[in-house]
């Protein structure tokens, strides 16, 4: 067989021309050009212009960084202002005051409420749930009270502080607060 026409697999024609044999022959030059992208390659496709050609000593071109997401997520971000509210030196209880302050003034208005002052422990869960929102937004660090990101810890806690404030208010029998167009909100809806 001619050199110039052998496939380099001893003659055969079978093999890839993109890979020497195991006998280290080179490739035609028709092969050639399919490995530098001008002819078609062994699949009937041509080649991509930037893609490496196998047996050849190019420098592997360098990794664009990726702007997706990794599939695997390694940490979960904390959120923003969620380090220690004192110092490390401090016990655990006193890094943690400000969650500490709301979960004891919920756990005190639960006690009223479980002793039949269901209007005034209702009262104090609510300003509790407040004085978290407060807290999320005036000191720049409040340990586990940080949930999520501010603007929503502070609009969830302050929500949902008026509302059970505003519902402990007008809570029958004796509403301590009057609404006028309540009870008409009330009568058009249920009756």
């Amino acid at each position: 067989m001619d050199a110039d026409t052998s496939t380099g697999d001893g003659g055969t024609g079978g093999g890839d021309p993109a890979e020497p044999s195991a006998s280290g022959a080179q490739p035609s030059p028709g092969a050639e050009s399919a490995l530098n992208g001008a002819g078609p390659s062994a699949n009937g496709h041509g080649a991509p212009a930037g893609a490496p050609v196998s047996g050849t000593a190019a420098a592997p071109a360098p990794r664009k960084a990726s702007r997706r997401f990794p599939s695997v997520t390694r940490d979960t971000a904390r959120p923003e202002g969620g380090g220690r509210a004192a110092s490390g030196a401090s016990p655990a209880p006193a890094r943690q005051w400000p969650l500490l302050t709301v979960l004891g003034s919920t756990g005190l208005g639960l006690l009223l409420v479980s002793v039949d002052l269901f209007r005034v422990g209702l009262i104090i869960i609510g300003l509790a749930l407040l004085a978290g929102g407060v807290l999320r937004w005036m000191l720049p660090s409040v340990g586990m009270l940080a949930v999520r990101s501010r603007f929503t810890d502070i609009t969830t806690y302050g929500v949902l502080g008026v509302l059970i404030v505003l519902l402990a208010l007008v809570a029958q029998p004796r509403p301590w607060l009057d609404i006028p167009f309540l009870e008409d909100a009330v009568r058009f809806t249920v009756r």
